[in-house]
């Protein structure tokens, strides 16, 4: 076990995947690769399960991993799952990847993802004597990729999502994160949008929505009580929460200021706004001379693109400018999002 860990880096190198990788005491086949971005690599997996183990009587669900997972409903069928590697250069990744195991580890809910197992390993660096680490984080696996991919397709070929799919999809992303909002203490997701959506199409249903990569999730309640520490909390949202669906309080924070977990809101009305167009509501400004990202968000100039004929209940359009009110103090909370979306999903359903 200990040789195959020494060799996890030139395991990689094969374009196609190939080769073994052991996370803890059980052993994983690198079937393709999914993604990249930054500094981590997403892959296919495919558990193996030794044929002489009375453990795999059961099939592939019977596997090693089955003995670690408290859930059973997360274990695969056909023993594949999503494995994220994360390379880890210095100190401050390594506890980011530390923190991320920490935080995955608080939630069990079926809209957030859930971590179901995690290795971080040290491995020789090329400099002579130094040594770097590599996080190894285990998931289960959903091939029909974000919301963001089926966005993407879907609007080359001038498809929208149903208004009862777009209710249904959002009425999943809620569900997961009031159960984040609503522990003790209270925690925001700060990375909501149709990229960290993981959607799973389902016969005569509307697709199963899953919220993933808590990489960004801290507790939600911030106390700012100096200018030092509001250019601080924009400097650290620079880095973690992406631009198009971040909060105006997360732009420009007031030197005093209490800041909660209804930054996550203001990025849920843009997610709901980017489930019916494919787009958060202000990236339009990058595309204009002289356009500002920043003005239009801590402004709250919304523009409406022409959608599907016929169009989007004029209610939706009204959810979600509720939602993304510059003042978070008037923003209203997860339990009043969920109150609403019932309402028109009672309304509007098929």
């Amino acid at each position: 076990m200990g040789c195959s860990f020494s060799g996890l880096n030139a395991l990689y190198d094969a374009v196609n995947g190939g080769g073994d990788v052991w996370i803890n005491e059980n052993r994983f086949r690198i079937v393709r690769q999914l993604g990249e971005g930054g500094f981590a690599y997403v892959f296919l997996v495919k558990e193996v399960v030794n044929a002489s183990s009375p453990a795999s009587g059961g099939g592939a669900a019977a596997g090693g991993l089955s003995k670690k997972v408290k859930d059973k409903s997360h274990l695969s069928g056909d023993g594949t799952y999503a494995m994220k590697k994360v390379l880890i250069q210095n100190n401050e990744q390594l506890e980011l990847v530390r923190e991320e195991i920490h935080v995955s580890s608080l939630f069990n809910h079926p809209n957030l993802l859930p971590l179901l197992d995690h290795a971080i390993i040290a491995v020789k660096a090329t400099q002579e004597g130094s040594w770097n680490h590599e996080g190894y984080l285990l998931f289960p696996v959903h091939l029909d990729g974000t919301l963001l991919d089926n966005s993407t397709a879907m609007k080359t070929n001038k498809e929208f999502f149903s208004t009862t799919d777009v209710l249904q999809i959002f009425r999943q992303l809620c569900a997961g994160l009031k159960h984040m909002h609503n522990l003790d203490p209270s925690y925001a997701h700060n990375d909501v949008k149709p990229g960290n959506v993981l959607l799973t199409h389902r016969q005569g249903k509307s697709p199963l929505a899953i919220l993933m990569d808590f990489g960004s999730a801290r507790p939600a309640k911030r106390q700012i009580r100096s200018r030092s520490e509001a250019l601080q909390l924009q400097e650290w949202a620079s880095e973690h929460c992406s631009a198009p669906f971040r909060a105006p309080e997360l732009w420009d924070c007031p030197s005093h200021a209490d800041i909660d977990e209804r930054t996550d809101i203001w990025s849920l009305g843009c997610t709901l706004y980017a489930i019916m167009y494919g787009v958060s509501p202000f990236e339009y400004a990058l595309g204009e001379s002289g356009g500002s990202l920043q003005l239009a968000i801590v402004n709250a100039q919304i523009k409406w693109p022409a959608g599907p004929k016929p169009p989007y209940p004029e209610a939706l359009h009204q959810f979600v400018t509720w939602m993304l009110q510059p003042q978070p103090a008037v923003r209203p909370r997860i339990d009043d999002i969920i109150i609403h979306v019932d309402k028109l999903i009672s309304k509007f359903s098929n």
